[in-house]
Parts: structure tokens; sequence; C-alpha cells
């Protein structure tokens, strides 16, 4: 028995922000957790990309991964090893890999959640081959997109069927709209889903681990300015709900991390685009709520290393679909789906571990956001997005806003 150093490593894309107010919350935070007669350090690494064999050692007892959603080259690592060396990484590369919209839509619909409805249609153009050109000549019906319109109503909104951040999104309120836009589509294969409108609230809910954190979200502001700032203002209802559906959609898929979005209209809540496994975790999104993503990722990976958490490697989704079978309200199974999910997060057990060892992670954190360290990172991720001449005021501007975020953390520093 004595000491033992887990090292948690950071395989980034672009990220530059985020990794560095990990990296120094982790060190000033000098954690030493006794767990099984030991006590455990830890270490923060970036992940490297460079050859490997498939037998060699990974060092890392939890990945933080960036990179699954689309560079080859770390996922294939990345699967090798927890395969090989029981790695443990935030999310799942298979699930990130095979599960796209379409397969969410369908998959939350048999669960009985109030998907609006969503419509495939064939790609406007191909990649042209011998092949292709026999079986579309043999196969492929001629449609009328107009039809198609009529049948799900107006608005809608056309958008790729496995995509993500906004791209090819577009909202449609007429025939020739749509007609427009699909023959925009170019080779992509779209989805088009019937508008949830007017609408109360769009919220989006991110979720990592069994954690939950729910944002009020404005699509139609400039990217700085999506994610409202400040805390949730809707009923304690709704905020049970929404953090049920999150862990729920979360765990039936194999997401750690993961955002939901849902729609509000005359009482039902609507998810309307929940395969999003590489969340938004920069400061220029998020500003207000940054440091809440970066002190859930702390407890979870810190939980996970310590714990020595198993990767579920394949989904088990037939528990589910029994509950989904039963002749009961939909408030009743999403209750039952919640236990199901709680149990996989280990819920009851996480918290439990966060407030023994990680009860001074709120005041490092409100700390270090007063820092010049915490100030540079935000100006690193500003230069590296914004034109030179708007670098200083912008950097001003996140850094005002995690500011008072601070200040409005105040009170509940001192009540702890």
């Amino acid at each position: 028995m004595g000491n033992i150093t887990k090292t948690i490593g950071l395989s980034l894309g672009a990220d530059i922000c985020w990794p560095i107010c990990y990296e120094e919350i982790i060190r000033r935070l000098q954690l030493a957790i006794p767990h099984e007669g030991n006590t455990v350090n830890f270490n923060v690494e970036r992940v490297t990309i460079e050859p490997y064999s498939l037998r060699q050692h990974c060092k890392y007892a939890v990945v933080l991964d960036r990179l699954t959603h689309w560079y080859h080259t770390s996922r294939e690592w990345i699967k090798k090893a927890i395969i090989l060396n029981d790695l443990y990484v935030l999310n799942n590369p298979w699930a990130v890999q095979s599960m796209e919209k379409q397969t969410t839509y369908c998959a939350m619909m048999k669960l009985g959640l109030p998907i609006p409805e969503t419509w495939m249609v064939p790609p406007k153009s191909y990649e042209r081959s011998k092949d292709l050109d026999h079986t579309l000549k043999s196969y492929a019906r001629l449609f009328n997109l107009g039809e198609v319109g009529q049948k799900m109503g107006y608005p809608m909104f056309m958008k790729p069927y496995d995509g993500g951040g906004w791209v090819g999104v577009t909202k449609i309120d007429n025939d020739g709209e749509l007609r427009a836009s699909y023959e925009q589509s170019g080779k992509h294969v779209m989805h088009l889903q019937a508008a949830v409108a007017p609408h109360e609230h769009f919220i989006r809910c991110v979720g990592l681990g069994p954690q939950v954190k729910l944002v009020h979200y404005n699509p139609a502001a400039p990217l700085h300015g999506r994610y409202v700032e400040g805390s949730s203002t809707l009923s304690v209802k709704d905020q049970d709900w929404l953090r049920k559906l999150t862990i729920i959609i979360n765990s039936f898929f194999l997401w750690d991390f993961n955002s939901c979005e849902c729609l509000s209209k005359e009482g039902t809540w609507y998810p309307i685009d929940f395969a999003n496994p590489c969340p938004d975790s920069q400061v220029t999104s998020l500003h207000w709520h940054f440091p809440w993503l970066i002190k859930a990722n702390i407890r979870w990976s810190i939980f996970c290393a310590v714990t020595e958490r198993k990767m579920r490697l394949n989904q088990s989704w037939e528990p589910y679909f029994e509950i989904a079978r039963e002749k009961a309200s939909l408030e009743e199974k999403v209750e039952q789906y919640a236990t199901l999910a709680e149990a996989h997060f280990e819920t009851e057990r996480f918290e439990e571990f966060c407030d023994q060892h990680l009860a001074h992670l709120d005041e490092i954190t409100w700390e270090f956001f007063g820092s010049d360290i915490a100030k540079d990172a935000i100006r690193q991720k500003v230069t590296a997005l914004y034109p030179p001449h708007e670098v200083e005021a912008f950097t001003e501007h996140f850094w005002q806003q995690i500011q008072k975020w601070r200040r409005d953390e105040e009170t509940k520093i001192g009540d702890t």
C-alpha cells in the first residue's frame, strides 16, 4: 500500500482554453485521495499523435477525448486502448461513430418520447458510378418534394441526418424555400423535421456523467451569445424532467458527455437534437457557463480514475425497450428509464465521492477564475478565433462574463 499516480490524458483538437483551466485547477486542488488502502495522486498530460504498436502499454487511466468524432487516427488508438488496456474514455468511440441523428431519433421514438415528425429524403446529387446508375434507374422512385412538405406542414427544418454544429440547417416556411434548400443540399442525406412553433423555451441540456446543466439557448444570436447568461429560470418540475431526459439519452447511447436540445410547447418538451457527443467546450461559446463545464469535467474524470470505472463496450437497449412496451404513461416510463440511467452513471456513489474528496473544488475554481492564468487562457482562445483588431475587446467581454459568474457564486462559496 502506498502512493499511486493516475494519469489523465487530454486528447485535443482545436481546444485551447478549457485544457489550460482543467490542468491548472487540478494542480491547485493538490489531490491525494485515499482509496482501498492507497493514496491516489494525479498527473495530466496531453495525448500526442504518433505511430504505435497495437500491443503498446497505455499509461492513462482516463482520457478526455475531443477528437474521436472526426480524427480517425486518434479514434483507432482509443479503441485499441479500451480493448487491450482497459482505458476509460469520454465518450465510447463506437457509440460516437455509429449513432447518428437518424438512429437517435428512431430509438427515442421507440421509448415514446415526443420527437417531432421527421422524414428522410434521398440526396439531391450523387457521385456517379456504373453500379449506382443501375441502382437508381431500377429502384429510385421519382417523388414530389412539395407533396412531402404538404404532408409534414410548415414551418420545418432541413438538416443533415448525421451533422452537427448547425451546419446545413435551414428553416423552411413554404414550398419554394423547401425546393430551394433541397437544391442546395448537394450530396448530403437530409432530414426534414417539423418545427416546434411557436415554442416557449429552447433549452440546451449539457450532460457530463450524472451532472446536467440546463442553458437557455438562442440559435439566432451570434455564436458568442447563443448560450444565455445566468441560471435556468424553469420550474423545478421542468428542470427535473429535462435532467432525466438528458441522462436517459446519454446512458442509452453510452455518452458520458453530450448535449440535448429541447423545445417546450404547451407544456410538452420536445427533444429535437441530441446526438451531440462533443459539445461546445470553449469559453467563447459558454462564457458565464464555462466554469461549470470545467468543474463537471474534473469531478467526473477524477471519479472515474479513482474508482477505475469500467467502459461499457456496447449498448444494452433491451431493458429500456422492455419498459417501452409496458402499458404505462410516458411519465411513469421516464421514471423507470431514469432509474436505469442513474444506475449506469452510479449517481449516488458519485455524489458521495465528490462530497468526500472534492468539496474544495468550488472554492478553488472560484479563485482560479480571478487569476491572470484564467484571463490568458481566454485571450489565447479569442486570439485563435477572432481577427486581431477584435482580440482585446472580446477577451475583455468574456472575462467580464466570467467575473459576473464569480460575483453570482460568491455568496454560495461563503455559505459552504
